[in-house]
């Protein structure tokens, strides 16, 4: 019997890049983002590029050889800093404004540098743990009840759709994690409750998780757009007698039009004598609890059964970090726990994150949170919220002073709602001031977004960012005074 050749010896494994070019490169870009967060108000906040630019300038096939690291980041100095939309720039007012920080931006590196899969306790302890810590030192910050465990997700949208799936599940008797919902008719259709100024999420939710969007109440709201308690009572008491089975009600704490506050107390005396389940959506407002001047706002909150509050909002940590607090763990558990025999493990008495949720892989996102509230401390995450809020009921009082303009909704925290007014009608004064936001913007020192409110169009000025202060404001402010003049003159020429 002939030998069989010897084997050829094993091929070098190529692994990573050096070390020391490593090393090398992340200092490099250490420098690049701490002169863009240096400087970034030298961009206009919205770049100056058409739709296809950025796409037609990449190569359309990936490189077939390596590239050296300083070219690759050349040309992200080139092509992808620049024609960002700036989030972190002084002058972003739209939306809801928010702030990669120095410490949160620290945070998000080494968690990529240990690219930690927290889906279980044993496939990362210290970053479960310290998730669980940092949940609960933000539940004491919010002066929230002690039995309320929170962990982390990407965004609201997915922690409010995952509070609503655990309501879903503690319907008593629908076994809908095992019989699921179609083709049943035993079961009757699940109604959720929102105000008509309630996140679009929320819509998103109803229609993925199968409750479908005919079967989402929008309650009207009050003149401070807040829900109206008796209309939500009447809506239940509507629903119950036609047959339906109310599944959820979702109170809002700083809608994202107005910023107004849902009277918490209220609807939840609601749901306590009807037995259905209260999900807040605090993703903005809900970090202003932190200051205890602001907390009377939030009367009724720690009633709720759940509650989402997004530290990537106000609380100056990077995208994405939204912490759900939920009163009933084991709900959540109930609902999603499903354990595979490869991710069986024999630790008893620790928190597996996967059972909370669909996500199987979990980021080491609580490591920036952490750093962000270690390194600002209580105190300075509180002052710079006052700040905030102190900011916005000047530019309040500017827009008051104004003749042309008026505000259109009260200022509870950082946002302000406003519109250029005349003596045009509404629909004229509509068309104005979308030619208005559409100007402001154009200029590039400053982003404004829009809201509707009871038919009519109407300007939002956000203030959240760390690097906003009051001279922002005042150029933000005289720039739209002055366009308004100049859009008021050519409609009269």
């Amino acid at each position: 019997m002939s030998e069989l050749p010897a084997a050829p010896p094993p091929p070098d494994v190529p692994g990573d890049i050096p070390a020391a070019e490593f090393r090398a490169a992340m200092h490099r870009v250490a420098d690049i983002v701490a002169d863009y967060l240096e400087h970034v108000g030298a961009y206009p906040v919205l770049p100056r590029i058409a739709p296809g630019e950025v796409r037609r300038a990449l190569p359309a096939a990936p490189p077939e050889e390596p590239e050296p690291l300083e070219a690759i980041l050349a040309d992200y100095r080139r092509l992808i800093e620049p024609n960002v939309t700036h989030w972190n720039h002084p002058g972003f007012l739209a939306y809801f404004a928010i702030t990669g920080s120095g410490p949160g931006i620290l945070g998000e590196t080494l968690a990529a540098g240990l690219n930690v899969n927290a889906m279980l306790w044993r496939t990362g302890p210290a970053a479960t743990e310290l998730e669980e810590v940092v949940c609960d030192w933000l539940r004491q910050l919010l002066s929230l009840p002690a039995g309320f465990v929170g962990h982390i997700n990407d965004t609201a949208s997915v922690s409010s759709f995952l509070a609503l799936a655990a309501a879903r599940h503690r319907l008593p008797g629908l076994a809908i994690r095992e019989r699921g919902m179609a083709g049943r008719r035993d079961l009757p259709p699940l109604v959720v409750y929102a105000s008509e100024q309630a996140h679009s999420s929320i819509d998103k939710a109803v229609m993925a998780l199968g409750i479908g969007h005919a079967n989402l109440r929008k309650v009207e709201t009050d003149d401070e757009y807040r829900m109206g308690a008796a209309s939500l009572e009447a809506a239940i008491a509507a629903d119950r007698a036609a047959g339906r089975l109310p599944a959820a009600v979702v109170a809002t704490a700083g809608t994202t039009s107005t910023t107004s506050v849902d009277p918490l107390r209220a609807v939840a005396g609601i749901c306590r004598r009807e037995g259905i389940w209260l999900h807040v959506d605090a993703a903005y407002a809900g970090s202003a609890a932190i200051c205890p001047e602001f907390r009377a706002l939030f009367d009724g909150i720690g009633e709720a059964d759940s509650i989402v509050v997004n530290p990537h909002k106000w609380l100056f940590t990077p995208v994405d970090c939204s912490v759900l607090f939920v009163r009933d763990p084991g709900a959540f558990r109930e609902a999603f726990a499903h354990v595979p025999e490869y991710l069986r493990t024999a630790e008893t008495g620790v928190t597996n994150l996967m059972d909370y949720g669909i996500q199987m892989g979990r980021r080491f996102r609580a490591l920036k949170l952490w750093m962000v509230m270690r390194a600002f401390g209580a105190e300075g995450l509180r002052a710079r919220i006052r700040a905030h809020c102190a900011l916005a009921r000047e530019f309040a009082a500017w827009v008051e002073r104004e003749p042309g303009f008026a505000l259109s909704a009260p200022v509870p925290f950082s946002t302000v709602c406003f519109r250029a007014v005349g003596a045009a009608g509404p629909a004229e004064q509509d068309a104005m001031n979308e030619r208005l936001l559409s100007a402001i913007n154009a200029a590039g020192s400053v982003f404004l977004s829009h809201t509707t409110l009871r038919g009519r169009y109407v300007l939002r000025l956000a203030i959240g960012n760390l690097r906003t202060g009051r001279e922002h404001l005042e150029r933000a402010w005289a720039l739209i005074r002055s366009l308004a003049s100049e859009l008021g003159r050519t409609a009269d020429a």
